[in-house]
């Protein structure tokens, strides 16, 4: 279509063919992020889930619509009452456990976190408790209860279990064992046990309720001061006294022991039920039994021989020892001291065992995750087949536990060595901090390798427990076949019957915590009277519990991999952040270590002792961001800046850095990581270092403009190396006209003239010297600039300031020509003029010039060669330089003034903007905006016109002094200019030849200021006459011309005699000459054009009598007027 309208358009408007080019590429990138979109948007992709970016979350784990009483329904009314005690009983005691672990021990371990010691306020102490009274409050309603579940536990086991002969039997329970209550008894009494030890060990807390008690105290004598009623107070004390008894005392678990569970009322006896008695006892030992072979299997699977097992059974033996003797007083007796002694010191042994043995364990793990991780990955991208779906369920349902034994392993080493560590006080190694860390990576791998692959886990998770399920149903119904197989009757085998038939009603649905636990209860009373052979029941058991892990799996893989203990080891960040620096291949692994630090927020929400938990999350993360900051980040920073600048200036004489002798770190490793989530914010490390050199680089070039080049290339290198997205600074890539600036100039106006050279023709300052490359310079623009800058105000500061100055420097000068040696040399020479002017033809000779020079410098040189003269020379150049600097600063007013003006059509004819707005009758603020523009037009228009005449106010303030009777000495000036003439081209010549050699340091061209020193100061002293009559400069001429004619006749000569060094030696003396004889005639030059600046046409007396004739013909036209 394009091309066809393009054939039938006339020339002018043909489509040109890069227009086609940019056309058909914007197709292709069109096409190419439509394809994007549709693959982000494709059902594969949600096969991977991202753990940072999470918005949405798949919960797997089954909730019960049924209440138990629907759950268990048999024909057997008692079994299922029975049944339905237990199951009641123990959902109550997880939801005591759950309670207890999220709110409770969070709030309490919390306590005074988030506070730094040394921002701690008076009375701050008191108000967190106050502030936590409502939770103690609610943590011994939660206490309370407690104490009667175990009451209502050990009541219902008891009537079970009843040795009394009189009491009715509820079911045959002599081959019956509840295990499973016994160890829902054993949690609950973890969850006190865990709350006693949590007040035990918190100094803070019991510290802060001391504070709070000795604050109610000086409360309760004196109420009305707080504004708190009596009658109020006292119940607040009761409450407190409670709450202190029961939960601060650490009698928590011993309050609940020491209950009273005889109730005859009820008719349950406990203290004196031998069959009670009993059946506890062999639940103790069933269950230590269990415990005792799962710490074999822990020793045996961490690589450990069997023969340690003991050793390793000790270590943590001491703190079940320290419980018993504390609680039990008849444990005490048994124990001596030389069994806690060596207790102690097997737990020593232990911790040196396990330190030394970590980074085994590390490397061992490591194989063992990273295969673990390739087989989730191949098992889950594989389909089902339908050929070999149980055999394809089995296998994932068989990783995915070794997924969470793997998790429960690494978890388990990494809590107890670093709990050890910190409970027994002992500094722990870096290569310890190390290894733990790198099974903290380990752990969260687990994690996120579940997470990653949840769709098709979930996916899996519900077919694993169906077939489960199906493997369990199985196996229950032939012991139920079996069972009804026998024709014998009696009550037990019903209960047995009946057990089964629930077992099976429970199993056929989904599997919910709540089904699971009645499946447990009835198989504790099915599994009597052997309805299941041996090689029956351990099946069994291993798939129920296999069922009790898939069906919590995200539960069980979340509570393993739960890394918030690391809140109380943060102490080791530092190390780890410094690793993985040092480590920067492997640098991905932080990620991990993040995730795992975000494990500790969920908790931190309980925490109560602040107005907000939000304090103490902002606490936390700006404790963890700083040491990222100082530990990561701004090393990163400053070594790449250091990376570019050691590269970018490889031209210089550097340290070696020959990667095979000093090493090589890639850093570019930590800029292709993704960003790294934590708390609501991402931490993107490429984009944080390409800020910092960005901010870096642009201020440094603002700095100094004159090496925009080199941070360009630092730049470009940054792209090129780290692959940095930079961006460009878009300042100019060459020195701005600003210069210095005239307010600096100003205040140190003594160091600016004595560091800067004049040049009269061009106007412009030159530096005399500089340890760079290059020499600063200042000319009109720079001062018009920074005049536009700081205001027109300036000028008239700056010209003061010279003023002061000036004053400082005419002391020195006046000084000088006062000295003796000084003031009769000079006399001398005039007398001598006077009398010998007719013989010399008015022409003051050059030899005298000469001698007066050398006589000076008989009078002393300073360190550095110079003599009085060089320094009188220095002397007047600054005051000219000074002069100078006043009049740059008059033609860079003119210059600000004529930019501003220029848009003005005619500066003749300015309409009066006040008065056409009052015409118009606008507004006053109009009227107001209307003058200010008439008095700024006015103001720039008189300045750009005329300009102030800063150098006849500068001779009118010193002429009167200078001329006075009380200055005479000051008169002889004009006879020591000569001498000062020919120090001055001797001078210049010097710096000029200087130009030429390698080391130029005082080299110079130009150095106009003597000159402008010279008019200034015969200016002042009214002079211009006196030395003009020494006609100075036409001796000077004739001096150099007879010796150039002198030396041309002598060249004529040799020239005959063939004399070649002698011909050198002439050509040279020529040369020489007349290099002087230039010299001469440019001072004299620019002592002419110095001289128009001063008005040297007119004495003094000729410029009074202009003044009084102008001053005249004012006054008689205004008397006209």
């Amino acid at each position: 279509m394009i091309i066809l309208l393009g054939e039938h358009l006339h020339p002018p408007y043909e489509i040109p063919l890069m227009t086609l080019k940019n056309y058909s590429k914007f197709l292709e990138e069109y096409t190419s992020q439509l394809k994007g979109i549709e693959e982000a948007l494709d059902d594969s992709i949600g096969d991977v889930w991202d753990f940072t970016l999470d918005p949405i979350a798949l919960k797997l784990l089954p909730y019960e619509q049924s209440s138990l009483l629907e759950l268990i329904k048999t024909d057997n009314k008692v079994l299922n009452k029975v049944i339905t005690v237990y199951a009641a009983l123990c959902s109550e005691v997880k939801k005591l456990k759950y309670e207890a672990e999220t709110k409770f021990y969070s709030g309490l371990l919390y306590y005074g976190e988030g506070v730094s010691d040394t921002s701690v306020v008076e009375g701050e102490s008191q108000i967190q408790m106050g502030r936590f009274i409502s939770f103690l409050q609610e943590l011994s309603c939660f206490v309370s209860r407690c104490y009667e579940v175990v009451v209502s536990i050990v009541h219902q086991l008891a009537a079970l279990y009843n040795s009394n002969k009189g009491a009715t039997k509820i079911i045959e329970s002599s081959g019956v064992h509840f295990q499973i209550v016994y160890e829902h008894l054993g949690e609950l009494l973890v969850v006190l046990l865990t709350l006693d030890e949590i007040m035990e060990n918190h100094g803070t807390l019991k510290d802060h309720w001391k504070m709070y008690k000795r604050l109610l105290k000086s409360v309760h004598h004196n109420p009305g001061k707080f504004s708190i009623p009596e009658e109020k107070l006292k119940p607040f004390e009761k409450l407190l006294l409670k709450l202190e008894g029961q939960l601060l005392d650490g009698m928590i678990l011993q309050a609940c022991v020491e209950q009273r569970f005889d109730d005859p009322g009820e008719g349950v006896a406990v203290a004196k039920n031998s069959a009670f008695a009993e059946e506890f006892a062999f639940n103790i030992r069933t269950i230590f039994a269990n415990v005792e072979s799962k710490i074999d299997l822990w020793l045996c699977f961490c690589g450990e021989c069997r023969q340690k097992a003991l050793q390793g059974d000790a270590g943590h033996f001491l703190p079940r020892y320290a419980f018993l003797t504390a609680k039990v007083p008849a444990a005490a007796k048994l124990m001596d001291k030389k069994s806690l002694q060596a207790i102690r010191a097997q737990r020593d042994a232990y911790l040196q065992q396990r330190a030394q043995t970590l980074t085994k364990d590390v490397q061992s793990y490591y194989v063992f995750v990273t295969s673990w991780m390739m087989k989730m990955e191949s098992i889950l991208s594989k389909e089902h087949k339908n050929d070999k779906l149980a055999e394809d369920l089995n296998s994932r349902c068989n990783v995915f536990v070794q997924g969470i034994l793997y998790a429960y392993s690494i978890s388990t080493i990494i809590k107890t060595t670093m709990n050890m560590y910190m409970s027994m006080q002992r500094p722990m190694t870096k290569t310890s901090v190390k290894a733990l860390c790198r099974l903290v990576e380990l752990l969260k791998a687990v994690e996120h390798t579940f997470h990653r692959r949840s769709m098709v886990v979930a996916d899996s998770v519900s077919h694993i427990t169906q077939q489960l399920q199906s493997q369990a149903l199985n196996a229950i119904g032939m012991a139920k076949k079996r069972v009804i197989s026998d024709k014998k009757y009696s009550e037990q085998r019903l209960d047995v019957l009946s057990s089964l038939v629930l077992a099976e009603n429970a199993l056929n649905g989904p599997s919910t915590k709540e089904r699971r636990l009645v499946v447990s209860l009835a198989l504790c009373v099915g599994t009597q009277l052997k309805t299941f052979k041996d090689e029956e029941l351990l099946p069994l058991q291993l798939v129920l519990k296999k069922l009790d892990l898939i069906s919590e799996l995200s539960e069980r893989v979340k509570l393993q991999c739960d890394c918030s203990f690391l809140y109380w080891h943060r102490a080791v960040f530092p190390i780890y952040l410094d690793d993985v620096y040092d480590n920067a291949v492997d640098a991905a692994r932080i990620h991990y270590m993040f995730s795992a630090l975000r494990d500790s927020v969920p908790t931190m929400l309980h925490a109560k002792h602040m107005e907000s938990c939000d304090q103490l999350l902002e606490s936390y993360d700006k404790e963890i961001m700083d040491v990222f900051n100082e530990h990561l980040l701004d090393k990163l920073c400053k070594e790449i800046e250091k990376d570019l600048r050691l590269s970018v200036h490889t031209h210089l004489k550097l340290d070696d850095r020959n990667p095979f002798k000093v090493g090589m770190k890639d850093l570019a490793h930590f800029f292709s990581l993704k960003p790294i989530r934590f708390f609501n914010r991402f931490i993107h490390i490429k984009a944080y270092v390409t800020h910092y050199l960005d901010k870096t680089f642009y201020n440094l070039t603002t700095v100094a403009l004159h090496d925009w080049a080199t941070y360009s290339e630092m730049r470009n290198l940054a792209t090129q190396r780290y692959g940095l997205t930079m961006t460009e600074a878009h300042l100019p890539s060459q020195t701005l006209e600003q210069g210095l600036d005239v307010l600096e100039i100003m205040r140190n106006i003594h160091v600016f003239v004595s560091r800067y050279l004049y040049n009269l023709n061009n106007q412009i300052f030159i530096e005399k010297a500089s340890n760079n490359k290059h020499l600063n310079t200042i000319n009109i623009r720079h001062i018009a600039n920074s005049i536009r800058t700081h205001g027109t105000g300036i000028m008239n500061t700056t010209v003061n300031f010279t003023y002061q100055f000036l004053r400082k420097k005419f002391y020195i000068f006046s000084q000088f020509m006062y000295d003796e040696h000084i003031k009769s040399r000079l006399i001398k020479d005039i007398r001598f003029f006077r009398e010998t002017k007719d013989q010399s033809d008015q022409k003051y000779p050059f030899e005298r010039a000469e001698k007066f020079n050398r006589g000076i410098r008989k009078l002393g040189i300073t360190p550095d060669g110079q003599s009085y003269l060089d320094q009188f020379r220095q002397l007047i150049s600054q005051i000219g330089n000074a002069m100078g600097y006043v009049r740059m600063i008059r033609s860079g007013g003119l210059h600000c003034c004529s930019s501003a003006i220029r848009f003005v059509p005619d500066l003749e004819d300015i309409v009066n903007f006040e008065e056409l707005v009052k015409e118009e009758g606008l507004s006053e603020d109009t009227q107001r905006a209307g003058s200010v523009l008439d008095s700024v037009l006015g103001d720039l228009t008189s300045n750009s016109a005329e300009g102030t005449e800063y150098f006849k106010m500068l001779v009118g303030v010193f002429a009167p002094e200078f001329r006075s009777a009380k200055n005479m000495h000051l008169r002889n000036f004009y006879m020591i200019v000569p001498p000062l003439t020919v120090n001055f081209v001797e001078h210049s010549i010097s710096c000029k030849e200087k130009l030429n050699k390698k080391n130029k340091n005082g080299a110079a061209f130009t150095d106009d200021g003597f000159a402008m020193g010279v008019a200034y100061i015969l200016k002042l002293l009214d002079q211009y006459l006196e030395f003009d009559s020494l006609h100075w400069f036409q001796a000077v001429r004739d001096k150099y011309k007879k010796e150039l004619n002198a030396v041309a006749k002598e060249q004529n000569v040799q020239s005959a005699g063939q004399d070649e060094k002698l011909l050198q030696t002439m050509n040279l003396t020529q040369k020489r000459l007349d290099i002087y004889l230039q010299e001469f005639e440019l001072l004299y030059f620019s002592l002419s054009s110095a001289r128009i600046f001063f008005r040297a046409d007119k004495t003094a007396a000729e410029e009074t009598q202009e003044k009084k004739d102008k001053d005249g013909s004012t006054s008689s036209e205004q008397a006209l007027k």
